[in-house]
C-alpha cells in the first residue's frame, strides 16, 4: 500500500508542477472599426507639393482593422513581444482644391481614387519593473518597422509615394486587477522628438474566461507622422477593438 501511494504521488507531482506554472506564450487576435479623423498629407514637402486632406478624399469611415500579437515570457520578468498591424484604406471622393502631388496635378472637375496604407511590424522587449496586489507594470522598448504608401488616381493620373522605415518607441503595459476575473489593461507605445512623432494607445477592459482564455474590448487611438524635407504626413485614427486572448 506504502508503494502504491508513493508511485502514485510520484506521477502526481509534476502534473501540479506544471499546472501552477504560469503559461509563457500568448496570443491575441484583436479587431474592430477604425475612424479617422486626420489625415493631412503634402508630397513633396515644399511649395511644388499641395497639403490637403485625404479624410475629406476618402471620408472618416469606419474601416475594417485588424492586428495579431504574439508574446512571450522569456523568464519571470522578461518578455518578447511580437506585433502585427495592417490597415489600408481605398476610397474614392472629391478633391476640395486643384492638389499637386508627387509631381503629378489632380484637380477638381473628377473623382479621385485615394489609397493610404499603413502596415506596421513591430518587436518589443519588456521587464516588469513593479507588481502589487492590484497593479502590474512592465517597460521596455520597440523596433517597429513601417512600410506606408499614399497613392492617389484620377483617371489615367496616378501618382504614390511609398516609405519603409525603422522607428524606435518606448513601451509601457500596465495591467489592474477589478475582481476574480476582471482587468483594466494600458498599453502604450510612443516616440515624441525629431521630425516626428508617433503613439499607439489602447485602453481595455479584459474578462478571463478561464486560466487559458480571456476576452477583451475597448478603445485604441494610434496618432502620429513626419514632418520632413520630402514628406508631411500626420494621421490621427480611433478605433472600437475586441480581443480574444489564448495564453498557453
Amino acid at each position: 500500500m506504502m508503494f502504491t501511494a508513493s508511485f502514485l504521488a510520484c506521477l502526481i507531482a509534476p502534473s501540479v508542477a506544471i499546472a501552477a506554472e504560469e503559461p509563457r506564450f500568448t496570443l491575441e487576435l484583436e479587431a474592430g472599426p477604425v475612424w479617422q479623423t486626420r489625415n493631412d498629407v503634402q508630397i513633396p514637402n515644399d511649395d511644388t507639393g499641395t497639403r490637403f486632406a485625404l479624410d475629406d478624399v476618402a471620408g472618416s469611415g469606419p474601416f475594417e482593422s485588424a492586428r495579431i500579437t504574439f508574446d512571450w515570457r522569456v523568464r519571470e520578468r522578461h518578455s518578447v513581444r511580437f506585433l502585427f498591424a495592417p490597415f489600408s484604406i481605398t476610397e474614392t471622393g472629391a478633391l476640395a482644391e486643384d492638389v499637386r502631388f508627387a509631381d503629378a496635378t489632380f484637380d477638381t472637375d473628377d473623382p479621385v481614387e485615394a489609397r493610404y496604407v499603413f502596415d506596421s511590424w513591430r518587436a518589443t522587449y519588456r521587464y516588469r519593473f513593479a507588481t502589487g496586489p492590484k497593479w502590474t507594470w512592465w517597460g521596455g522598448f520597440t523596433a517597429k518597422v513601417r512600410d506606408a504608401e499614399v497613392r492617389l488616381r484620377q483617371g489615367d493620373t496616378v501618382a504614390r509615394d511609398t516609405d519603409t522605415g525603422f522607428v524606435p518607441l518606448g513601451h509601457l503595459f500596465g495591467e489592474r486587477r477589478l475582481g476574480e476575473r476582471w482587468r483594466f489593461l494600458l498599453e502604450l507605445d510612443a516616440l515624441a522628438g525629431g521630425p516626428g512623432r508617433a503613439a499607439d494607445l489602447s485602453l481595455k477592459l479584459a474578462y478571463d474566461v478561464n486560466d487559458r482564455f480571456s476576452l477583451a474590448g475597448g478603445y485604441r487611438t494610434l496618432e502620429g507622422g513626419a514632418d520632413t524635407d520630402d514628406v508631411y504626413s500626420f494621421a490621427w485614427l480611433h478605433y472600437a477593438v475586441v480581443s480574444g486572448i489564448v495564453r498557453f
